[in-house]
C-alpha cells in the first residue's frame, strides 16, 4: 500500500490525524518520519482528538514517552530523537505493543523495536505550511488508508 496527499496548513493536517484515528484499532502502530517541524506533532495532536483523548498531545521529546490513557484507546506517543546511539532497553517495547494506538516520531533511532507491519506516514515540507504525507505499509494491514477521503482534506 502506498498512497499521498498535500494539505495546505497545520489545521487540515489535525483532521488528517482525526481522520486516521476513527479507523486505528489496538495495537496499531504509527511511524512518523520527516524533518524537525514537518508536522509529526501536529498530525498526532490530531490523532489524539481523533481518540478523544482528554489531555493535550504535546511533543514528548524531553519525555521520550507520554501516555494518554483516557479516550477511545489510549495513545502512546513516541520521540525517539534522542534515543540516537543510545540503550533503548528502557520499557518502550511495552507501549508499542501496548492495548492502545503508538505513534513513533524518529522511528529509525528504535528500528530494533519495531513491528513488521506498521503505518509509515512520511511528511515531506513543501512550503511555508505546506505538507506531503506519504503512507506506506509492508502488508495489508493498513489497506483501509486507500480508502479514505484524503483528498477531502485538502
Amino acid at each position: 500500500m502506498k498512497r499521498s496527499v498535500i494539505l495546505p496548513d497545520k489545521e487540515q493536517t489535525k483532521a488528517l490525524g482525526r481522520l486516521l484515528a476513527a479507523h486505528f484499532m489496538p495495537g496499531d502502530v504509527v511511524l512518523l518520519s520527516g524533518d524537525l517541524g514537518a508536522g509529526k506533532t501536529t498530525l498526532t495532536s490530531g490523532i489524539g482528538q481523533g481518540l478523544n483523548v482528554e489531555s493535550e498531545v504535546i511533543s514528548p521529546t524531553f519525555n521520550i514517552l507520554r501516555c494518554y490513557f483516557k479516550g477511545r484507546l489510549p495513545l502512546y506517543h513516541i520521540d525517539a530523537y534522542r534515543l540516537e546511539g543510545q540503550n533503548i532497553e528502557i520499557g518502550l517495547d511495552e507501549a508499542i505493543e501496548g492495548d492502545g494506538v503508538c505513534v513513533i516520531e524518529w522511528p529509525q533511532f528504535i528500528e530494533p523495536l519495531l513491528p513488521d507491519d506498521p503505518l509509515q506516514i512520511e511528511i515531506y515540507n513543501r512550503g511555508e505550511n505546506t505538507r506531503e504525507f506519504v503512507f506506506s505499509c509492508p502488508t495489508d494491514r493498513y489497506d483501509w488508508v486507500n480508502n479514505l477521503p484524503l483528498e477531502d482534506l485538502g
